[in-house]
């Protein structure tokens, strides 16, 4: 049950990513058009375009986190034998949660601090930069519970986008 809501998790997570990336496009050819056709440079479209690229970021991390899709030394690692090959993975995919708990916790304290102030291209809270590192940090610390509880009980995660 837990890894089918990881993996239902996932899947919206990639498809408000693909989402994102539509509407950064077309953000991204708007100021173009903008610019070079009308002269008329929209100026929150920048600054749009840079927002949606933090969210897309980070929910690409978090997926390529469940999917297996980060860089990892799995050759190293499948020279092992199994019983230490699978204390090493418990131990990475610990230590890819701390880094997650970390990231969402300094997120928070971040978008806390700057709740108040205004971005000055858009009407919203500057904190909206450092919510994708809250939203990234959180996911990566489910799927990795996801994968610890996998490796203990000697299955494997499957990527959601299969």
């Amino acid at each position: 049950m837990y890894t089918r809501f990881c993996a239902t998790l996932s899947k919206l997570s990639l498809m408000l990513a693909v989402a994102g990336l539509i509407v950064l496009i077309a953000c991204v050819q708007y100021q173009v058009i903008g610019r070079y056709v009308f002269n008329d440079t929209p100026t929150w479209a920048e600054a749009l375009a840079l927002l949606l690229v933090l969210y897309i970021t980070a929910l690409g991390v978090a997926v390529g986190v469940r999917d297996a899709g980060h860089i990892g030394m799995d050759s190293i690692i499948s020279l092992l034998p199994d019983r230490l090959r699978l204390k090493l993975e418990i131990v990475i995919h610990i230590l890819v949660g701390i880094f997650g708990a970390l990231m969402a916790y300094n997120g928070y304290i971040w978008a806390a601090l700057k709740w108040n102030d205004q971005k000055p291209m858009l009407p919203i809270p500057s904190s909206m930069d450092y919510v994708p590192l809250i939203i990234a940090g959180v996911l990566v610390v489910l799927f990795t519970i996801e994968h610890v509880i996998a490796l203990l009980q000697g299955k494997e995660v499957v990527p959601a986008w299969n």
